[in-house]
């Protein structure tokens, strides 16, 4: 397994992360406790949840599976880098009850100790703020985190689905209270999603935040999606269906399977490995619903991708270019 650090923290973390968002929903808590020992078994250490993972009436089961899975014992916690996230609302759905959502010091104090309940561990590792709060200053955010540290709960912070300004906004506010700040950003990053590029990934390379990019696949459609449906595997839905409508879409990701097919890669493998080239990048998430599909985002880790295929990539899938260039005309 390949390790690195998380930012600029002490921490050293799988290039890959165990993102458990269908632990619940779609996978069992007998199948979702064997793909966490597999993945341990395989080197992976950082396990990714949110508490409201599971879901409508469901939120929170997921973070109880993974509760139940270090209850079982032989070292399970203390092997785990274990990150979850607080912005949702936690309260039952057609009850909209003040302050139990967002990012409130209030919230933060509530929505903490009830994950460390439901994940049955004494501290969580990385606690990452789901959503930007428009309505909390990072100064009353900041004090509660500090709290949260001060009484051992938490270690790091870090953010998801934060703009740039907002990485930059949230790191100062951190300074003036001589604070670490944010250590990592969890954002939408794929070969065909590349607008983080423009101020994101810069804004966290330039406050030594690691970069965690979530739908590594694009919600499939990175994944193999036209020669699954070819060969009857499979029938393409959701979002993926949906984007294939578009025809400039449906060549572009044709000409990508097209390039990986000569040369003998899987497409879901290639699309990982691709993201652990990119600058700043720690590395992407994967949700695998069945131990199969964590055998194959494994496999990632040992692909290396030659200048050809990366040049085409590129082709294919141009990314914003370096800022501010970017926002020229």
């Amino acid at each position: 397994m390949k390790y690195t650090q998380l930012g600029r923290t002490g921490l050293k973390v799988s290039r890959l992360v165990l993102g458990t968002m269908n632990f619940g929903p779609q996978t069992d808590e007998s199948t979702s406790h064997g793909i966490l020992d597999a993945a341990i078994d395989a080197g992976l250490n950082f396990v990714d949840t949110a508490n409201v993972y599971g879901w409508g009436e469901n939120k929170g089961r997921t973070e109880e599976i993974i509760g139940t899975w270090f209850a079982k014992g032989a070292e399970r916690r203390d092997k785990t880098v274990l990150a979850t996230k607080v912005y949702g609302g936690m309260a039952g759905d057609g009850e909209p009850w003040p302050n139990h959502d967002r990012l409130s010091a209030l919230n933060i104090k509530r929505a903490v100790e009830a994950s460390l309940k439901r994940l049955q561990t004494d501290y969580i590792d990385l606690y990452q703020f789901h959503h930007i709060d428009r309505r909390t200053p990072f100064d009353e955010i900041w004090q509660a985190i500090d709290v949260l540290i001060k009484e051992g709960k938490i270690l790091y912070a870090g953010s998801s689905n934060f703009p740039g300004y907002k990485i930059a906004q949230a790191n100062e506010a951190a300074a003036r209270k001589g604070m670490v700040g944010l250590v990592s950003e969890q954002c939408l990053y794929n070969l065909a999603e590349r607008r983080a590029e423009m101020e994101v990934i810069p804004a966290a390379q330039e406050y030594g935040l690691g970069v965690i990019p979530w739908s590594p696949l694009h919600g499939g459609l990175l994944g193999g999606v036209i020669k699954k449906e070819s060969e009857g595997k499979r029938r393409t839905a959701g979002r993926s269906a949906d984007a294939l409508k578009n025809t400039e879409v449906r060549e572009q990701v044709q000409a990508y399977e097209n390039l990986l097919d000569k040369h003998g890669l899987e497409p879901g493998e290639a699309a990982l490995a691709w993201l652990l080239t990119r600058p700043g990048v720690t590395g992407p998430i994967v949700g695998p619903r069945t131990q199969e599909q964590l055998e194959s985002a494994l496999r990632a880790l040992e692909l290396e991708l030659s200048e050809e295929v990366l040049t085409g990539l590129d082709e294919i899938f141009p990314g914003p270019g370096p800022s501010p260039e970017a926002f020229a005309w």
